[in-house]
């Protein structure tokens, strides 16, 4: 459980981050992305008067963290939902403010390294990638199914692919002999459909297109663009956020939200700004942190990660 695939990404920086909200008695910290429980277990014996709060769609995520907290007793609250449902969830729990919120977004190091949940192209596997496996569309139904002009889009705007036409038009042509249902079948296929200069750069060249269905099927970006601001919301003012994530479509995302709450909203010219105009977050890191050299070194999943923290300096005006 603890080998180096399950190193959590940041994990002394986020617990920085946080720590200024989380030390006061009586904290409650959401984790809105618990997977195998590595960032909570750090924040519970970090903090030894915090509440945790752990959200995951993945029931089998849910099942191990469980045994890892079970330590922690009744200060840790395990929940089945997407984070975008965190203020049902808060609701249901009679918690109307919280002091600490952290976001761990991409794939968790088990679904990757479980071969029969076919997130990795490493591994030959059933073409699903989805993270809560009892709802939704499987990641070979949206390559059997959806129109190719939809497929270009899809690859294009969540995978950031430049060939999406080229592997497109070979999936459609593929499809119609035979539907997808295995990864090897598409990472063999992207492989043949990029010209060789493609190929060269930027690592397993079907990378872009696993991510792009894998963002498609869990509504990552749909989920991430409702849950960051409930988040923010969520939070009582003296109250943390911190959000690891790992493609600059998330980032651009988070950055918006924080740069929004950090701006004030009053119109220009006022002598004096009035306090319903007044920023209800600041900043607390500059632009996008990066891991560390040596992080990297030790976990490579940590390589792509961005952190952005923020802190609630006032209340929603209602």
């Amino acid at each position: 459980m603890t080998d180096s695939r399950h190193v959590p990404v940041m994990l002394q920086r986020c617990l920085d981050l946080l720590a200024p909200a989380l030390e006061r008695p009586g904290a409650v910290v959401v984790d809105c992305t618990l997977g195998l429980g590595g960032h909570s277990e750090a924040l519970l014996t970090r903090f030894p008067e915090a509440r945790l709060v752990a959200l995951d769609r993945d029931k089998e995520a849910l099942r191990l963290s469980g045994e890892r907290l079970a330590p922690f007793g009744d200060r840790a609250t395990l929940v089945h939902a997407v984070y975008d449902e965190l203020p049902d969830v808060l609701d249901r729990l009679a918690v109307p403010r919280v002091q600490g919120v952290l976001f761990d977004l991409g794939v968790s190091s088990m679904q990757l390294d479980e071969a029969d949940r076919g997130f990795a192209y490493a591994q030959d596997a059933p073409l699903d990638m989805r993270m809560d496996q009892s709802t939704g569309i499987s990641a070979a139904e949206v390559l059997n199914t959806y129109p190719p002009g939809e497929l270009v889009r899809l690859l294009r705007a969540y995978g950031e692919e430049k060939q999406a036409k080229r592997i497109v038009a070979a999936v459609v042509r593929e499809r119609e002999k035979e539907p997808f249902t295995n990864s090897a079948r598409l990472v063999e296929l992207i492989r043949d459909a990029l010209p060789q200069a493609a190929k060269r750069t930027g690592g397993n060249p079907a990378k872009r297109t696993f991510q792009a269905l894998r963002i498609e099927v869990n509504g990552e970006l749909a989920v991430l663009e409702r849950a960051i601001p409930a988040a923010v919301k969520a939070l009582d003012v003296g109250g943390r956020i911190a959000v690891l994530s790992y493609h600059s479509l998330e980032d651009r995302l988070v950055k918006q939200v924080f740069a929004a709450g950090a701006a004030t909203t009053a119109p220009p010219g006022l002598p004096v700004v009035p306090e319903r105009y007044q920023p209800r977050l600041k900043l607390l890191t500059r632009g996008a942190e990066l891991p560390t050299e040596e992080e990297i070194a030790e976990n490579r999943r940590a390589a792509p990660a961005r952190l952005r923290g923020a802190e609630r300096v006032r209340k929603d005006v209602e």
